[in-house]
């Protein structure tokens, strides 16, 4: 470590029993590694040509309601390049109309389909194209679903680092390939929406929380998807609000320069999450090279970058090198998506619906025409459909209850979850309430719906279609007597309940983001209750952000069906319906854990501080043990486990064979990099002042000096430091630096993927119809501190009645590799390795032991 000033600070906070991320300098600098060659010499290029100021636009935000997108840079007009735009997010354009409302993440999770994944992300990424977008703000694998009343968990896929990752690829190539940059989100660690920026309500803390994460745990949990993300190309990641181990994310020179550009060899650029900024200087030396949306605090006209980082580099606090570098990561990731080729103006504004408005929205300046109303759905509400039903899970179904005949006579659906939003379908600003049916969670994470097909407007054309009758009750206070004297007359009754959850920043019926509580909300459980307690064929349908409670009805004997439909997006209703009527027969799996009582998962969110008015600490002393894993540790037995999921056909494995497939040795990466290039030339601080040919927008965050005098166009008053006290050491130094030994490639140690086993099994549907099972590859990696079982691969497969088929998946080095904190790099242990295959992690029939063939 070349920080030997601050060991002794690392001692001390050890010591004291506080997490502690060590310094890791400098920031490496993009180097055009594989596929990014070509898009970084185009970068090179374009980067040689800017002056100081316009790099330090290229990497700065103009400031909050300064432009038309939730997030822009500055723009560089002397090259006609334009401000880029940054838009929400992770499940469609966000703040605009004529867009699609996409099923969220967790919905893509429950399908374990990688096709879907990545039609879903090329649809989203097409809208935002079409509406001047060049950077959407997801997907998203932070959360990972550490705790399952996590606010935000939704917005990402699952709990396990493997059903993420791989979706995260598959989403992220989908958007890239459609032209449009994605953001992968929130690096790391950002588990709950208490504290992610620290004081709360009542609470006065001093920084946002720290979430404490040991070294293993970091990589084969946290870290995993994010490799995946930077394997698949991703072009930007985003820094998130909280601490890691006591160091802010957006500042953390151990995660951002040491984990992600150093071992997983990250050739994008990092933005900080909006206002997840704590320093400049500091920021621009621990790997940040975007900050968003510029300004310090919203429309506040002060900057940590903007004239600071100009002035930053003049006096070399911050070297010309790391800006360079900065610009050429952001520039590579222009190119590697084509965005020269399919970038569009910007047609929409974010913070009107206005058809003419002010582009400078907050100073109130520059009227125009902003919103060109561009509708860029195309067919992409039959997909939404498609996910929908795809991503509905059959937790229960008696007796072959489900599918629905049509020929029902009197078909009656309860619950406000079933009906519409008294207040419009977009009533509530950003999704923050719970009124009517949920279709997706609230927060930043949320798009406005075009529409909303509620599953009783759907269920009624049904049975209008078939000629039967139908009632709906959807008045969450409506009395037993008068939900009982309905249900008792039904043929089936259709009961809808959910539970939501979302950002931080917006508070419903007292849950700040995270749930207080894994119950159902409007009055859920007493409609369940009431219904069945009337009627021998209730069937509910759950739209909730995770798992709830059930263990208190599900097994109700007149409960006859029980369905997960997650957050489905505008085509709630008619995914729905698909599914009950037997147009889909379901093949969804849940993509958590059921528990039986909240105290099953081992963890919670931190709801109160635990360190005085110090941040709060969030020590994650479960380990890699979150969801299924905990429930395996610890034999515990949910209602539904991880990856659980009924058809209306029945499937059998057989035939399971592990064959070792021969590798070399795993190599670590060795060697220097080259020297840090420096491109264009700094000229003197009178080069740099604000031009008298621009006319100043207010709060707008620009480049320019007001003098020559330095510190008084800086206003720091922390400038004139000594540079020793300032500057981490080695932070500034742009000589050849040694590879990372776990690195080498993007996403990590190129060997890491060379193939060690193939492992096939035989598919049978044993059914009467068509359908889709899921087939599920766990390995024990064996050893004292390893998990039972971890997932590591997966499948769709369909089948007809009677229809056999091979399924076949591999296994790579990183499968069966942990890391080792001792040598810092992944290893195959000596321990026994066993190989499981089934349809979900509670019911693996097939297993057999893998002989491995690597290599010493």
């Amino acid at each position: 470590m070349r920080n030997s000033w601050l060991i002794p600070l690392a001692a001390a906070a050890v010591a004291e029993g506080k997490a502690y991320s060590p310094p890791a300098y400098p920031a490496p600098w993009a180097r055009g590694a594989a596929e990014w060659a070509e898009a970084h010499e185009r970068a090179v290029e374009f980067v040689s040509q800017l002056t100081l100021a316009e790099k330090v636009n290229l990497t700065t935000g103009i400031g909050w309601e300064s432009g038309q997108c939730v997030g822009n840079t500055g723009s560089i007009p002397r090259l006609g390049f334009r401000s880029l735009c940054m838009q929400d997010s992770p499940l469609g354009v966000r703040d605009t109309d004529y867009n699609t409302a996409f099923p969220a993440g967790v919905n893509v999770a429950a399908t374990w389909d990688l096709d879907l994944a990545y039609l879903r992300g090329r649809a989203m990424a097409e809208e935002h194209r079409g509406k001047g977008v060049d950077v959407q703000l997801g997907p998203v694998a932070g959360p990972l679903g550490r705790v399952p009343e996590g606010g935000r968990n939704w917005e990402g896929f699952a709990p396990d680092p493997v059903l993420t990752g791989q979706l995260m690829a598959g989403t992220i190539q989908g958007m890239q390939d459609a032209g449009v940059i994605a953001c992968a989100k929130h690096y790391i660690g950002y588990e709950q929406e208490h504290f992610r920026q620290g004081s709360q309500g009542n609470f006065t803390v001093a920084d946002a929380i720290s979430e404490n994460i040991d070294d293993k745990t970091m990589h084969e949990l946290y870290l995993w998807p994010f490799a995946d993300a930077v394997r698949a190309g991703v072009g930007s990641i985003m820094c998130s609000y909280n601490q890691i181990n006591n160091s802010y994310a957006c500042s953390n020179s151990y995660t951002l320069n040491h984990l992600l550009k150093g071992e997983l060899d990250f050739q994008g650029f990092v933005m900080t999450d909006w206002s997840g900024q704590h320093s400049g200087v500091g920021d621009a030396l621990a790997g940040t090279d975007m900050d968003m949306p510029g300004d310090v605090a919203f429309d506040s006209g002060t900057a940590f970058w903007g004239t600071n980082l100009t002035i930053a580099v003049l006096n070399g606090t911050v070297p010309e090198w790391r800006i360079d570098d900065m610009a050429v990561r952001i520039m590579s990731a222009y190119y590697k998506v084509g965005r020269d080729r399919t970038q569009v103006p910007i047609n929409f504004a974010s913070w009107t619906l206005d058809t003419y408005g002010n582009e400078y929205f907050y100073a109130g300046e520059g009227y125009k025409q902003i919103n060109e109303h561009v509708d860029v759905r195309g067919d992409h509400a039959q997909l939404v459909r498609e996910i929908g039903a795809a991503s509905t899970v059959l937790l229960k179904n008696v007796d072959g209850a489900l599918p629905l005949t049509g020929q029902e006579k009197f078909v009656a659906v309860f619950g406000e979850d079933a009906g519409s939003n008294p207040d419009g379908v977009n009533g509530c600003s950003d999704r923050g309430c719970d009124n009517g049916t949920l279709a997706m969670g609230w927060g930043s994470g949320t798009a406005n719906f075009p529409y909303l097909v509620t599953p009783e407007q759907a269920i009624q054309a049904e049975v209008l279609k078939n000629g039967g009758t139908f009632s709906a009750i959807t008045h969450s206070g409506a009395s037993n007597t008068t939900i009982q004297a309905v249900a008792s007359q039904a043929s089936v009754c259709l009961v809808f309940a959910n539970a939501d959850s979302g950002e931080g920043y917006i508070t419903v019926d007292d849950n700040v983001g995270d749930r207080k509580n894994l119950t159902l909300w409007q009055n859920g459980e007493a409609t369940i209750a009431a219904v069945a307690g009337a009627c021998n064929n209730t069937m509910v349908v759950l739209h909730t952000v995770g798992p709830v409670l059930v263990e208190d009805w599900v097994h109700h004997p007149n409960i006859t069906a029980v369905l997960w439909a997650g957050l489905p997006g505008e085509q709630s209703g008619n995914s729905i319906v698909d599914v009950l009527y037997g147009a889909v027969n379901p093949g969804a799996k849940t993509p958590f854990t059921w528990g039986k009582k909240r105290s099953d998962w081992g963890v919670d969110v931190l709801y109160t501080p635990n360190n005085g008015e110090g941040a709060p600490q969030q020590d994650f002393t479960e380990g890699i043990f979150i969801d299924y894993r905990w429930f395996d540790k610890y034999n515990i037995t949910p209602t539904f486990e991880f990856g659980y999921g009924l058809s209306y056909s029945t499937f059998s494995f057989s035939n399971l064979k592990v064959t070792p497939v021969a590798a070399s040795p795993y190599k670590p990466a060795t060697g220097k990099s080259k020297p840090a290039p420096v491109l264009g030339k700094v000229l003197n601080a009178t080069a740099y002042l604000f031009p008298d040919y621009i006319k100043r927008i207010e709060a707008f965050i620009y480049p320019w000096l007001n003098t020559t005098d330095l510190k008084a166009a800086s206003g720091d008053p922390h400038y004139g430091w000594p540079t020793s006290k300032y500057v981490p050491e080695g932070a500034q130094d742009g000589s050849p630096q040694p590879v990372n030994p776990a690195g080498g490639a993007p996403g990590g140690n190129p060997a890491l993927w060379d193939t060690v086993a193939e492992v096939s099994v035989t598919v049978k549907n044993t059914g009467k119809v068509a359908g889709v099972e899921v087939p599920q590859l766990y390995v024990s990696l064996g050893g004292p501190n390893a998990a039972p079982k971890v997932l590591r691969g997966f499948g769709r497969v369909s089948l007809g009645p009677g229809e056999e088929t091979q399924w076949t998946t591999t296994l790579t080095r990183r499968d069966v590799s942990n890391w080792d904190t001792v040598s810092q790099n992944w290893v195959v242990t000596n321990y026994t390795k066993t190989v499981y295959v089934g349809n979900s992690s509670r019911n693996l029939p097939l297993k057999q032991n893998l002989l491995l063939n690597i290599k010493k």
